[in-house]
């Protein structure tokens, strides 16, 4: 376990990915990470899997549950174009978004994180550009509809 950690982290800084805050729990180590640009997300590795899993979450007031439905068709075609699963969550409070990619220990080298990690990127930025919601305020503020 302790030497897949230490590969992956290796790689990451190999592609300019610092790695934050990693934790150790059982079977399992977890750590978010950021790009030499600021882009933020996580890092998860488990004993009993055969994969890397990069992950990423969007949260939103239940007051936009609505918002987010409307969108839901559109995130989930960016996640097939990419190559990336999602969850969505449902609390009282909030409902959570997240994105997920993976990449299995065999083949992870240099190249193929290279690669997984734009694609995961680029998933992640598109989602975010149909979530902005201050494009959504600036449409009602400009006599548009929100």
């Amino acid at each position: 376990m302790k030497e897949r950690v230490r590969r992956v982290n290796v790689i990451l800084q190999e592609l300019g990915v610092q790695t934050l805050d990693g934790e150790f729990l059982e079977d399992t180590y977890s750590a978010g990470f950021e790009t030499e640009d600021g882009f933020q997300g996580g890092i998860y590795i488990d004993r009993e899997s055969k994969f890397l899993e990069l992950a990423f979450t969007f949260g939103f007031s239940t007051n936009l549950a609505d918002f987010v439905q409307s969108k839901l068709e559109e995130m989930l075609h960016i996640c097939y174009e990419y190559g990336c699963y999602s969850s969505i969550q449902t609390s009282e409070r909030e409902v959570t978004f997240s994105v997920f990619s993976k990449i299995y220990y065999a083949g992870l080298n240099y190249y193929a994180l290279k690669e997984t990690f734009r694609d995961y990127r680029e998933a992640v930025e598109s989602l975010t550009e149909i979530l902005e919601l201050r494009t959504e305020l600036e449409k009602g503020a400009n006599g548009g509809t929100a």
